[in-house]
């Protein structure tokens, strides 16, 4: 059985992305690259809101044939170009595109049937409204976030229309350097608690 994994960036005071969703504030360096690539090496399939998937697809394809490509982008190209992917989207329904399926309708009940079948896990790269709703209906499984050192004030919440309390253990935490500090949490199986 699958599990569902968000790899996510977010601030000292919970953001994702600021008001108009700027990242400009997350830090990633070749030692994050290195610890997060034994997260997404476990997994063979992504998992991508519709604006993030657009951001990849720009970039991801074509990454090894720009100048001086970096380690990480080898080898992060090499695993895009070779994964299947899924993109959660109202906009792109009916789109035909070479190893991606497009969700848009009865996305809970879908991704509760992939996550059945055999493989390797699946990971959300950052896209906040998916992951808003893959939260909302409890399906991520691991939650695995890089706290950056600044505090925004405002912008797109990590978390927000949670209706039950999920209950999760906390596996491992690294310090990077960098001042960035990862936090890998695991849904506990009994992880629900239903809010009054």
């Amino acid at each position: 059985m699958r599990k569902l994994v968000q790899l996510m960036h977010v601030s000292l005071d919970g953001f994702v992305g600021g008001p108009n969703g700027e990242m400009n504030f997350l830090h990633v360096d070749d030692e994050i690259f290195d610890y997060t690539g034994g997260l997404v090496n476990d997994c063979d399939l992504g998992l991508y809101g519709r604006v993030t998937f657009e951001m990849m697809e720009n970039y991801w394809p074509t990454a090894v044939e720009k100048p001086n490509p970096t380690k990480h982008d080898i080898e992060h190209s090499r695993w895009y170009n070779n994964v299947s992917k899924i993109v959660l989207s109202k906009s792109m329904e009916g789109k035909h595109l070479d190893n991606v399926t497009i969700l848009s309708s009865d996305i809970a009940h879908e991704i509760s049937k992939l996550k059945q079948t055999d493989g390797k896990n699946i990971v959300v790269f950052g896209s906040p409204r998916a992951s808003h709703y893959l939260s909302q209906h409890n399906l991520v499984d691991d939650y695995w976030l890089l706290i950056n050192p600044v505090i925004l004030g405002e912008g797109i919440p990590m978390f927000t229309g949670i209706k039950e309390r999920i209950k999760l253990t906390l596996v491992e935490s690294k310090a990077f350097s960098s001042g960035v500090v990862a936090l890998h949490y695991q849904k506990k199986p009994d992880g629900v608690l239903h809010l009054k």
